[in-house]
């Protein structure tokens, strides 16, 4: 269908039925709209979520945060990366006069290590514990018995 010469076309429609841009696929309560990234964060909620009937106090005076990698500053330089020198999982800022202390868990080498979901898992939550561990000065033992260090 064309137009005669002269007379202006009428708009252009976002798609060829006229039906615009399509919906979310699956309901936003349920796990499969959540992306990478959240469901992640999920399981450091969930392994803090774990410690806290044991450590709910001190667990109050922290924050969980959630970084995609480590920073530069805490890979070394070139060679060193050859030797073996693992990637870390996480780290721990302690507080401060002006803020509470930050455990931070990094997403892409924990998710690059686990073979299957239960197995990352399994993998943030002794991220977790180890890191909570060792801003009180304890071992991971004795804040999660169910610790076992597993890779």
């Amino acid at each position: 269908m064309s137009s005669a010469p002269g007379t202006p076309r009428p708009p252009r429609r976002r798609d060829r039925h006229g039906r615009g841009m399509r919906g979310p696929l699956a309901p936003s309560h349920v796990p499969i709209a959540k992306s990478r990234s959240e469901r992640f964060d999920d399981l450091v909620l969930d392994a803090v979520d774990r410690l806290r009937p044991r450590w709910s106090k001190q667990l109050a005076a922290m924050e969980f945060a959630v970084e995609d990698v480590p920073p530069a500053r805490e890979l070394g330089d070139g060679p060193g990366l050859l030797t073996g020198e693992p990637v870390p999982f996480g780290r721990v800022e302690p507080a401060a006069a002006d803020r509470p202390a930050v455990v931070v868990i990094y997403r892409r080498p924990l998710e690059a290590r686990a073979r299957d979901r239960d197995q990352l898992g399994a993998m943030v939550h002794d991220t977790v514990v180890e890191q909570v561990a060792g801003l009180l000065g304890l071992s991971p033992e004795s804040v999660d018995p169910g610790y076992d260090g597993r890779d």
